[in-house]
C-alpha cells in the first residue's frame, strides 16, 4: 500500500506557519534577572500548521497542494522556500499585504523547551482574500479532482464560517474524501465532514463537557453528541498518551498507544491527520487508518520539534505491531 499513496492527490487548506528554533546551552543566570542566559549555538527552520501537515503527505509519498494566506515579509518568503525545497504546490497560496506570516520562535536548551514567541495575526482575512482563496479552490476541484482535502484550522483566520461551508459543500459535490483537524473557534461549522479529528481537549472544551475518566462509554457518546451537530461519517479523537479513539456508525473501538521515549508532543497531531487522511482516502478502511495514524503520531514524538514522518520507519512499525 506504501507505493500506492503517489496516485492520492492531497489539497491542504488553513493555517500555515514558520517553525523557528534556535538551540542553545544555558551555562548560568542572567545578572540582570533571575533568568537562564541561552547562549546560541545555531538557528534552524521548519514548516508548521498546515505546512507541516503537507511535510508529512509528501514524505509518504502523495502530491500535495496547499491553499493558505500569508504575509508579504522574510518569514513568508521563508515559508515559501521551505515548501519549494520539499516538493509542496504552493503555487495556490495568496501573499497578503495586510497579514503577518505566523512564526512560532522555540528557544531550546538540551532538548528542554525554554521559552516559545509567537509572532501571529488570528483575525480573519479579508472578504477579497476570501474570494481568491475560494475561486482558487474551486477551479483546482473542478480540473484536478484531488483524492482528499484536509482542513488544518489553527483559528489564525485563513479558515472563515463561509468559506469552510462552500468549500466543503463543493468536496461533497465531487465525492471527495474530507478530513479536519479542528480548532474552538470554527469547531461546528465542518458540517458533513468524512473524517472529523480533535483532541480530546477539543471535544470537551466544543461540547462543554467534564470527565476525567476516558473510556468507551463516554467517547462512543461524545461521538452521538457530535454526529447531531455535524452529520459527519467518523470521529477519529486522539487521546493523548491513552492513544486514539475511532467511530463509524456502529464501529467505535479505542486502539491503546504504543510504549514510546517522548521528546515532544508538537507536531504529533498533524502528523495524525495527514497519515489517517492518506489512509483512509485509500482504502476506506477507518481502523486501518487509526491504527497507522496512532503508530506514526507516536514514532514523531521521538522527535525535538515539528518533523514529517519517517516512511521507511513508519512502514516497518507497522509490520510489526499491526502483524
Amino acid at each position: 500500500m506504501f507505493a500506492d499513496f503517489s496516485d492520492i492527490k492531497v489539497a491542504i487548506v488553513g493555517d500555515v506557519m514558520l517553525d523557528t528554533y534556535w538551540w542553545g546551552n544555558v551555562e548560568r543566570i542572567s545578572p540582570e534577572a533571575p533568568v537562564p542566559v541561552v547562549v546560541l549555538d545555531k538557528r534552524e527552520l521548519r514548516m508548521g500548521g498546515a505546512a507541516n501537515v503537507a511535510l508529512n503527505t509528501v514524505a509518504l509519498g502523495a502530491p500535495t497542494i496547499i491553499f493558505s494566506v500569508i504575509g508579504n515579509d522574510d518569514d513568508g518568503r521563508s515559508l515559501l522556500n521551505l515548501l519549494q525545497k520539499n516538493n509542496i504546490d504552493s503555487s495556490r497560496i495568496v501573499v497578503s499585504n495586510d497579514r503577518i506570516t505566523t512564526n512560532k520562535t522555540r528557544i531550546i536548551s538540551k532538548n528542554q523547551h525554554m521559552l516559545r514567541l509567537d509572532a501571529e495575526m488570528t483575525k480573519d482575512i479579508t472578504e477579497s482574500e476570501q474570494a481568491q482563496l475560494l475561486k482558487s479552490f474551486t477551479d483546482f476541484i473542478a480540473t484536478e479532482k484531488p483524492s482528499v482535502v484536509i482542513f488544518e484550522d489553527y483559528n489564525k483566520g485563513v479558515l472563515t464560517e463561509s468559506s469552510i461551508e462552500q468549500m466543503v459543500a463543493i468536496c461533497l459535490q465531487n465525492d471527495i474524501v474530507t478530513c479536519v483537524d479542528p480548532k474552538r473557534k470554527n469547531f461546528f461549522c465542518y458540517k458533513g465532514v468524512s473524517i472529523f479529528k480533535p483532541n480530546l481537549k477539543e471535544v470537551k472544551d466544543g461540547l462543554n463537557v467534564l470527565l476525567d475518566d476516558v473510556n468507551a462509554a463516554f467517547l462512543e457518546d461524545i461521538h452521538s453528541q457530535l454526529k447531531k451537530i455535524l452529520n459527519h461519517s467518523i470521529s477519529l479523537i486522539t487521546l493523548s498518551e491513552k492513544g486514539i479513539f475511532y467511530q463509524q456508525q456502529d464501529k467505535a473501538h479505542i486502539i491503546p498507544t504504543h510504549v514510546r521515549s517522548i521528546a515532544d508532543v508538537s507536531g504529533a497531531g498533524d502528523t495524525v491527520i495527514a497519515v489517517a487522511s492518506l489512509v483512509y482516502a485509500k482504502t476506506k478502511d477507518i481502523s486501518l487508518a487509526a491504527a497507522m495514524a496512532n503508530i506514526a503520531g507516536g514514532l514523531v514524538c521521538e522527535e525535538v520539534g515539528t518533523v514529517a514522518i519517517n516512511k521507511e520507519k513508519l512502514f516497518n512499525e507497522c509490520c510489526e505491531l499491526l502483524a
